[in-house]
């Protein structure tokens, strides 16, 4: 590759997995002009279309699927080689960029980020609040937060333990509307999720699968706003029952507890001294809520 390559390739890269200038673009936080400007660059330095325009999106032509496993080694060059000089700072100082769900991010994690500054006040963190999972591979973040079944990513994983996600609505909800529901819960209201992840199966599995999905939302806080506000029921780790007491779990109701905490970082990472820090700081504070991020499941 050319000099000008290494610098078209992320361009080129961004727009092959967003599909569309625009959104390749919000993956790199630049403009769709600047992005479209520098596909153009690259595709003149080669001499052949990448990609093919229609109203679809951005469709990669055959010369542009042949570069695209050589590009991503380039870049995977790239990051290794990024990862390795990163992993040789020793010192308490730096940025470390952390991903988590935002329902994990403001009640739970933010006070543990505010003792983390005061142990170590020259390691500042950058927040990406995101119930999408960003990429540690490719370099989207340090550190990622995650409550999932499983995770698949070739990283380094430090497995916590289940969090407890129960049913729940508000207490006049409870008391005023369940009681004339039907049989499976007919006349009750869900709060269901949207998003790539959401199981289009979960009402019918619900413990009222009578009722009827009135709203949805991706966003947990969303959730919550609409409980408070006698909208009906949505599912909701038990952590919360401390921060909102005006919320209570729906009698009759199980707990899940399928879901674990992970916390995720690139394995030459653990070589960073600020990067440990952080995540032992991390994991040590969310154990000492585990009582309460489990509830009643929590057993000494």
């Amino acid at each position: 590759m050319h000099s000008t390559d290494w610098e078209m390739i992320p361009y080129f890269l961004a727009v092959a997995r967003a599909g569309s200038l625009r959104a390749g673009a919000q993956l790199l936080g630049a403009n769709h002009v600047t992005v479209n400007r520098n596909i153009k660059i690259l595709e003149a330095s080669y001499g052949v279309q990448l990609f093919s325009r229609s109203r679809r999106g951005f469709e990669l032509t055959s010369a542009g699927e042949a570069l695209l496993p050589m590009a991503e080694e380039a870049e995977q060059s790239m990051l290794s080689a990024r990862r390795r000089v990163e992993g040789l700072d020793r010192t308490e100082t730096g940025t470390i960029r952390f991903s988590l769900p935002p329902m994990m991010a403001f009640d739970v994690v933010s006070p543990i980020l505010a003792r983390f500054y005061e142990a170590y006040p020259g390691i500042n963190i950058e927040l990406r609040l995101t119930n999408v999972q960003e990429d540690i591979n490719r370099a989207e973040t340090d550190v990622s937060l995650r409550v999932a079944y499983e995770v698949s990513d070739d990283v380094t994983a430090r497995k916590l333990f289940p969090m407890a996600i129960g049913t729940y609505a508000s207490q006049n909800y409870v008391d005023e509307v369940m009681p004339k529901a039907g049989p499976g819960g007919a006349g009750l209201s869900w709060i269901g999720w949207t998003g790539p992840r959401e199981n289009p199966a979960w009402l019918a599995q619900s413990p009222f699968p009578a009722a009827t999905e009135r709203y949805a939302s991706a966003e947990g806080y969303m959730h919550i706003s609409l409980m408070r506000q006698g909208c009906g029921l949505s599912y909701l780790p038990v952590i919360y029952e401390h921060f909102f007491p005006e919320l209570c779990r729906v009698p009759g109701t199980s707990i899940d507890f399928d879901r674990t905490i992970w916390i995720l970082l690139h394995t030459d990472q653990r070589r960073t001294v600020r990067v440990r820090r952080f995540v032992d700081f991390l994991a040590k504070e969310l154990r000492e809520l585990q009582p309460q991020l489990q509830g009643e499941l929590y057993r000494k």
